[in-house]
């Protein structure tokens, strides 16, 4: 538990009175009856949708306003101390990111008290509530998930994946060159069952006494893995898209250059033939529609390929659709059937990388004689620091939930990315003086990084510091036009109600 002083408790008491009960906050008085089962389905329901926050000695909307909704923990202790015991051990698996914040306040009638929070972050996992079943968060309030609901969400977290499941294909059909290939690089014997073989390496299992291969083993060896796979819903192609223009039109006659291409086979061979046909398909430039003009792409080939490789090796392969690929006169667009899994978000994914799905797929890829990856988890931070050494923009991310069928979608943008003196030079132009946390803010970089770039562009004459101000509050302009004292103070003050503004 986690106390705070009364005065940092003060601003957060009444940002919390001020809120209303939504998906990721509930409030909860500690008198209410079966109150602690009640707390243990909530917390449960935050950890399975978007986290959360439960306020504890608070009670909702409808039984008061303002300090008169303070009941505190106080009036019922014991029922604090038995969840402090029970988030422990009544979860299955544990959620261990569970933090208890004691706010210090005045209670509704006038005695000293506390609020206890609950913070709960959203979990990669899936909890239920040991002989209490599996919850999941409203709009407001909780519910009892059902069991399609629960696998439902295990795929989308990436704890359970398709690729595990049996499949009824026959096993001459994987007895392949491919196989042949990786096979000879681990050493396998030639003699021993093909069966026995796969399932030393995870990828069969026994169905009614008999062995069976897994999904993963037909999408790494099979010839035409979707074509086997069809009859269980799920597609295994890459289909390429090439587009005049900046949007995909809809119409008679839509804006292809070219029929769409349909790419299959074994996913060894098909992140080999699909980054060779995309390659070629950016190194010949697209013709401008507007222009007549040719625009050369300009990524990466390690960032083209790595967006490929991805959207193979963690695609949700029991989804009924294909990865699509589309090239466009400023874009290219790769489409992964499934959401983000874990906690990875479009906001994180830089830095935490990607999650591996499909675990089975992504290791055995690794032991081919060229491998696709390392499964390292270091291709999406590369993507990020390649692109920005061609100085074009970062990869941009999109989960794309409101499709029939959900996907990612990964953007590489054929622009260059403007320049930290582009981005300042343009700021100053629409807000005026710019301060060392403006820099901050444009350029990602801290305090110090920022007050050596202003310092050394004030040395290069293309920027002059404001005088007349204490050096906390310095502020810097272009030369060309130096503003008038007056508007030195409209600037002072424009930028402290913008600072306010954004820290609402």
């Amino acid at each position: 538990m986690i106390d705070l002083t009364p005065e940092q408790a003060a601003p957060r008491i009444a940002t919390l009175l001020a809120a209303h009960e939504s998906r990721t906050l509930e409030f909860k008085r500690m008198g209410e009856n079966k109150v602690v089962r009640k707390l243990l389905e909530a917390i449960c329901a935050f950890a399975n949708t978007e986290g959360g926050v439960l306020a504890l000695g608070v009670a909702d909307e409808k039984q008061g306003k303002g300090a008169a909704r303070l009941y505190g923990t106080q009036e019922n202790p014991e029922a604090l101390d038995e969840l402090a015991r029970k988030v422990r051990t009544q979860y299955n698996p544990a959620i261990d990111t569970i933090r208890f914040l004691s706010l210090p306040c005045t209670l509704r009638d006038g005695s000293t008290g506390n609020v206890v929070l609950v913070q709960v972050p959203q979990s990669d996992k899936v909890h239920s509530i040991i002989d209490d079943g599996t919850w999941t968060r409203l709009t407001s309030g909780n519910r009892e998930m059902t069991a399609a609901e629960i696998a439902d969400l295990s795929y989308r977290r990436g704890v359970r994946s398709a690729e595990s499941e049996p499949v009824p294909v026959d096993w001459t059909l994987l007895d392949t060159p491919v196989w042949a290939e990786f096979a000879a690089t681990r050493g396998f014997s030639r003699t021993r069952p093909l069966p026995e073989q796969m399932a030393q390496l995870g990828l069969a299992e026994k169905v009614a006494g008999e062995w069976a291969p897994r999904r993963a083993a037909v999408l790494l060896f099979a010839e035409e893995p979707g074509g086997l796979l069809a009859a269980q819903g799920t597609r295994a192609e890459i289909r390429l898209v090439v587009y005049q223009g900046k949007a995909a039109e809809a119409g008679a006659k839509p804006n292809m250059k070219k029929p769409p291409r349909t790419l299959r086979g074994p996913l060894i061979r098909l992140i080999d033939e699909t980054v060779r046909v995309l390659l070629d398909e950016l190194s010949t430039g697209v013709e401008l529609a507007t222009s007549g003009f040719k625009a050369h792409h300009r990524y990466p080939e390690r960032v083209v390929k790595e967006a490929i490789v991805n959207a193979v090796i963690h695609r949700d392969y029991r989804l009924n659709r294909d990865i699509l690929v589309r090239i466009f006169d400023d874009r290219l667009e790769v489409e992964n059937p499934g959401v983000f899994p874990g906690i990875i978000t479009a906001a994180t994914i830089a830095k935490a990388g990607s999650k591996a799905r499909n675990p089975l797929i992504a290791k055995t890829l690794r032991d081919f004689p060229v491998p696709p990856n390392f499964d390292l988890n270091e291709g999406v931070p590369m993507m990020f620091s390649e692109m920005a050494g061609a100085r074009l923009y970062p990869p941009q991310y999109r989960q794309n939930t409101e499709l029939i069928t959900e996907s990612v979608t990964v953007t590489l943008l054929n622009q260059e990315r403007p320049t930290v003196w582009d981005e300042v030079s343009d700021w100053i132009d629409r807000n005026g003086a710019l301060a060392n946390v403006d820099l901050c803010r444009i350029s990602g970089v801290d305090t110090l990084k920022s007050s050596k770039m202003l310092k050394a562009w004030v040395e290069q004459g293309v920027l002059v510091q404001l005088t007349g101000r204490a050096k906390r509050n310095s502020a810097y302009v272009k030369p060309a036009e130096p503003p008038a004292q007056g508007d030195l103070l409209s600037d002072a003050l424009d930028n402290k109600l913008q600072n306010i503004e954004k820290t609402r």
